[in-house]
C-alpha cells in the first residue's frame, strides 16, 4: 500500500528510458538478462572467470548510474536480480560444486561512501543473496574485503594505470569469519570496465579460498562492451594509368 501511494504522489519512470511505469521496464529489464562472459580489451594477468549479466551501454549504462550516484535505491530489486543471474552463470561454469556459495561485495572507499550515503554494492549483493536462495542456492555474503589506503579516481586511466593505481588497495579484514568447507567465492561488483578492480580483489582472496579450494571467481550487473581492435587501412593498388 505504501508503494502504491509513493507511486501516486512521485510517478516513477524508467531509469533506463525513462518511460513511466515501472521502475525498469521489460525492455531495459530483457537488457540485464543476457549473461556473458566479461571481456576486457586487455585481459590483466589473474583476471578471475567473470560474469556479466548485461553489457554497460545503452539504458542499462543510466540504470546502474541512477542507482549508484543518484539514489534510487529501488533499482536495488531489479539491478540485483541482474547480479544473482550473473552468479549463475559463473558457478555453471564449474565442473563440480560441494560447498555453499558466498558472494564478497567490493568495498566502496570511505569518500564514496560519504559522497552517496549507503555502500550500494553491498546492496547489491543482499539482493542477489535472496535471488539465489530462493531457487534454492545455499548463499550468503560475506565481508572478507577492506580498503587500504586511497586510491585516485580511476577515470581517464589506462587500463595498465588502473592495475597500478589499484594495488595494495584491498586487504583481508580483520576477524573475517571463517569459511565453510569448500565454499566457492564470488567477488561481486556493479561494472567491470578494465578488469583491474576485480583482478586485485581476487588475488587478496586468494589464501582464503585455499589451494585445495575452488577457484575465485567474479560476478557484475553489467560489463563495458569490449571494442573491436581498429583496422589497419588497406592498401588499394593504383589502376592502370588514364582509368579514373
Amino acid at each position: 500500500m505504501l508503494a502504491a501511494l509513493a507511486d501516486l504522489l512521485l510517478p516513477r519512470e524508467c531509469a533506463g528510458c525513462g518511460v513511466p511505469g515501472a521502475v525498469l521496464c521489460r525492455r531495459c529489464a530483457a537488457l540485464l538478462a543476457v549473461p556473458h562472459l566479461a571481456q576486457p580489451r586487455r585481459f590483466p594477468a589473474g583476471f578471475p572467470p567473470t560474469v556479466a549479466a548485461g553489457a554497460y551501454a545503452g539504458p542499462v549504462r543510466p540504470a546502474v548510474n541512477a542507482f549508484k550516484e543518484r539514489g534510487r535505491a529501488e533499482l536495488a530489486r531489479p539491478l540485483g536480480a541482474a547480479l544473482a543471474l550473473a552468479v549463475a552463470g559463473v558457478l555453471a561454469g564449474l565442473p563440480t560444486r560441494s560447498g555453499p556459495v558466498r558472494l564478497v561485495p567490493v568495498p566502496s572507499g570511505a569518500a564514496a561512501l560519504r559522497a552517496r550515503g549507503r555502500d550500494h554494492v553491498r546492496e547489491l549483493a543482499a539482493r542477489a543473496v535472496a535471488e539465489l536462495r530462493a531457487a534454492g542456492v545455499p548463499a550468503d555474503e560475506v565481508r572478507l574485503l577492506r580498503r587500504s589506503g586511497r586510491a585516485a579516481d580511476s577515470a581517464g586511466l589506462s587500463a595498465a594505470q588502473r592495475r597500478a593505481n589499484l594495488a595494495g588497495t584491498f586487504v583481508l579484514r580483520d576477524g573475517a569469519p571463517e569459511l565453510p568447507d569448500g565454499a566457492v567465492l564470488v567477488v561481486v561488483d556493479d561494472v567491470v570496465t578494465s578488469g583491474a578492480t576485480l583482478t586485485e580483489a581476487a588475488a587478496v582472496l586468494a589464501p582464503a579460498a585455499g589451494p585445495a579450494g575452488p577457484p575465485v571467481l567474479a560476478a557484475v550487473v553489467a560489463a563495458t562492451p569490449r571494442r573491436p581492435a581498429a583496422r589497419a587501412p588497406q592498401h588499394v593498388p593504383p589502376g592502370p594509368r588514364g582509368v579514373c
